[in-house]
């Protein structure tokens, strides 16, 4: 289960600054007992839903285990 405080921290987020997010935080998370390495799919899915509720981008990048939430900037 997501804490409050990242509930806290995603609604507060200011544009173009990310926060950060291991792997294993992810898994635990996002889709608990799904196992880790390579991170699951169902995670991702939910790491990415739970990232559209704050009107976050969620990309997980692989080469650094860790998943990455950011506000994205709205075109001009």
């Amino acid at each position: 289960m997501v804490p409050n405080e990242m509930d806290v921290v995603l609604a507060t987020l200011p544009l173009r600054v990310g926060t950060y997010v291991p792997d294993d935080l992810l898994e635990d998370w996002f889709a608990p007992d799904t196992g880790m390495n390579p991170v699951s799919d169902q995670c991702l899915k939910a790491a990415k839903a739970y990232g559209r509720k704050f009107e976050c981008e969620f990309k997980y990048y692989t080469d650094r285990q860790e998943g990455v939430f950011w506000k994205f900037v709205p075109a001009m």
